[in-house]
């Protein structure tokens, strides 16, 4: 049989609302040898906490839960799983996830997620974007990833698009690049603020954007739409001023822009620089050259919510906007 608080008492002299203090982190006073000594012994017996049993007691389990709003069907749905559950490992925490997608309702998904009893609840989308909750539901959600909550009750926290448009903007500038076209993602949030910082840094210097075009052609971007790619290299290639660089939306429209240059006989960088957004690795890392492109925080907003679940936030802050990181490779 598996071993109890009581054998564990028992075996120590001590009561088991001490030994529960020790194993569980509860309010009983005791030295540090006396709890040392507690979790030497559970160790020897194999106690294994019951869950259940816990959550009945505290009111909830040592769980994170989280809705996924399309996350799991993402290529960076590891990235942010993996940075939040790292950090609720180390408080001893584990997270689990219900898919929100099709013609499921948040309330339907919440209302699953919340029959676990989970100590907190993250709202975690698939890509940047702005969501609404119904109030009584955002009471409910602690935090939310890669995507913004629309009137502000809850803390977001989400790419820093417009300044990774910045910086991987000058970077081409500083490469020398001066004829910059910018194939973009239509409809996205995520298009809109990288073309902001796209245009302030041009317009600092002087310039003008050669052409912003759209990668596909529906009004909102998805890598199924019919591709406007190969069209939009074919006509900036065969025109008298021809770009020096093509920023891409994302990987994914770049790895289209490599075949269209290579198609119309132009050589990456030598001819046109290209540079991107999102580091999908698999992708950006086996190009020919690899290609320079700014890294999604992914990670880092997983660990930032298991912070800010467990120990609450450091800033009074409702939107908190997370860097990007220049990937230097050869495509500039």
């Amino acid at each position: 049989m598996a071993a109890s608080l009581s054998d564990i008492a028992e075996r120590a002299g001590v009561s088991i609302k001490t030994v529960s203090g020790a194993l569980h982190g509860g309010t009983a006073r005791m030295s540090e040898e006396t709890r040392a000594r507690i979790k030497e012994i559970a160790e020897e017996l194999g106690y294994v906490t019951n869950l259940a049993a816990r959550g009945v007691r505290q009111g909830w389990l040592p769980l994170i839960g989280v809705v996924a709003d399309e996350l799991i069907t993402s290529p960076f749905a590891t990235e942010i799983i993996r940075g939040l559950d790292g950090a609720a490992r180390t408080a001893e925490m584990a997270v689990f996830a219900m898919n929100l997608s099709g013609n499921r309702d948040v309330g339907s998904v919440l209302e699953e997620v919340r029959r676990f009893r989970p100590r907190a609840i993250a709202y975690a989308a698939m890509y940047h974007k702005t969501v609404e909750l119904p109030p009584e539901l955002s009471k409910s959600v602690g935090v939310m990833i890669n995507c913004r909550e629309a009137s502000g009750r809850v803390i977001s926290l989400v790419p820093d698009e417009e300044a990774a448009a910045i910086e991987v903007t000058r970077h081409l500038l500083a490469a020398g690049r001066k004829r910059i076209a910018f194939i973009n993602l239509p409809g996205l949030l995520a298009g809109e603020l990288r073309e902001q910082g796209f245009r302030t840094v041009l317009n600092d210097a002087g310039l003008s954007p050669l052409a912003v075009l759209p990668a596909v052609r529906r009004p909102t971007y998805s890598d199924r739409a019919p591709s406007l790619v190969l069209a939009h290299v074919t006509a900036l290639m065969a025109a008298a001023d021809r770009p020096d660089a093509i920023l891409c939306g994302n990987d994914r429209v770049a790895m289209e822009v490599y075949a269209a240059l290579r198609r119309v006989g132009a050589a990456i960088p030598d001819d046109v620089a290209v540079a991107s957004f999102d580091n999908q690795v698999e992708i950006a890392s086996r190009l020919d050259p690899p290609l320079t492109t700014m890294a999604l925080p992914h990670r880092a907003m997983g660990r930032l919510a298991a912070e800010i679940l467990l120990t609450g936030p450091s800033s009074p802050a409702r939107l908190l906007k997370l860097p990007f990181q220049l990937m230097e490779r050869s495509s500039v």
